[in-house]
């Protein structure tokens, strides 16, 4: 089981002060996680969505990751590959880029996005979303690999170039694909393709959908030139020494979290302020959790409570098979400094049990 943070930016009430400190913070954030040994920090790319994810340029923030840390891998969860919001070839070029001077520890995830604040303001067209990502997916490690490259498809007509640097792993990063529904595993497995999913599925369910994706990795197709057997999850985490503190604001925290993206997943294209609660669970809100956490009743959502409730949630992941845990840990209701607690408290009570 491998460990990993997972960054949106989120800012529940934003200022130009607060969004600038944000950046800061990340980056204090991802140097105590290199520190601890963790195995990666991903980054999303959005644009628009206002306190739910400030990351729109993460090929900046991962450099920085990159120049300040010695061991942690840098990864793009995910690069939007519609053309309109990234050209193919800037994408192999600055990936290559980061790989080199990363001294080759970039992962390499893609997606699309549902949103339709991002669609919107970048004039995507809806219908030709899951081609554009095919061809452009297709394109990019052949790219990294030719010498001189050209194309000629339904949305680029490339002539003849030297499509420059190449990525220092060879043949090329290894290539993950957002998922945001376990059951749509199978699809990238097919193509070869490591798994980036949300994490809110029970755990029965869970390990099917992951047996399922394994299934569909034999005698798969790659679109890249190597496979990347390889499924994760992303729960929201918050583990301290204090269980009762951890699971208040915990709890704040994945509701934020998860009510923030439903907000910019649905059919309309809001501006400003999410409309959703930033209090703290009840009393009684807090003992229910606590009755139900690490049992049956409870999905598979999230790592909330003291570091021995955090391994038993672990421990669930892995008896689902999952390989790697990209934890949700900063919120939009999480203080720097509960979000560099958490990450000192689970690298060393709960990770080493792993």
């Amino acid at each position: 089981m491998k460990f990993s943070l997972f960054f949106e930016m989120q800012l529940a009430d934003p200022t130009q002060a607060s969004e600038q400190q944000l950046f800061r913070d990340c980056l204090e954030q991802a140097r105590l996680a290199d520190e601890m040994g963790y195995h990666c920090i991903w980054a999303v790319e959005h644009h628009g969505l206002y306190e739910y994810a400030h990351s729109s340029a993460p090929e900046i923030f991962l450099s920085f990751v990159a120049a300040q840390t010695r061991r942690i891998r840098v990864g793009h969860g995910c690069t939007l590959l519609p053309f309109r919001y990234n050209h193919p070839i800037r994408v192999a070029e600055r990936l290559a880029t980061l790989d080199i001077l990363s001294g080759g520890r970039l992962n390499w995830g893609s997606a699309k996005s549902v949103s339709r604040v991002e669609q919107g303001a970048f004039q995507v067209v809806r219908e030709d979303l899951q081609d554009e990502w095919m061809e452009a997916l297709r394109m990019i490690p052949e790219m990294w690999t030719q010498e001189v490259y050209s194309h000629s498809g339904r949305f680029f007509q490339i002539p003849e170039t030297r499509i420059v640097p190449k990525p220092l792993q060879d043949p090329h990063p290894p290539m993950f694909a957002a998922c945001s529904r376990p059951e749509h595993a199978p699809v990238l497995g097919r193509l070869g393709l490591g798994v980036l999913s949300l994490a809110m599925y029970r755990d029965e369910l869970l390990a099917e959908h992951v047996q399922a994706y394994r299934d569909s990795l034999v005698g798969c197709t790659p679109i890249g030139k190597t496979v990347t057997n390889h499924f994760a999850c992303n729960p929201a985490t918050l583990v301290l020494k204090d269980d009762h503190s951890a699971c208040r604001h915990g709890l704040r925290a994945s509701s934020f979290f998860v009510q923030a993206m439903a907000h910019y997943s649905g059919s309309e294209r809001p501006i400003g302020r999410i409309p959703i609660s930033r209090d703290f669970p009840s009393d009684e809100a807090v003992r229910q959790f606590k009755s139900i956490r690490n049992t049956s009743e409870q999905q598979l959502s999230s790592i909330i409570g003291d570091p021995m409730a955090a391994r038993e949630s672990v421990q669930r992941f892995a008896d689902a098979g999952v390989d790697e845990l990209i934890l949700v840990m900063q919120t939009g209701t999480t203080s720097h400094a509960l979000t560099m607690e958490s990450i000192r408290t689970f690298g060393e009570e709960v990770m080493p049990f792993f």
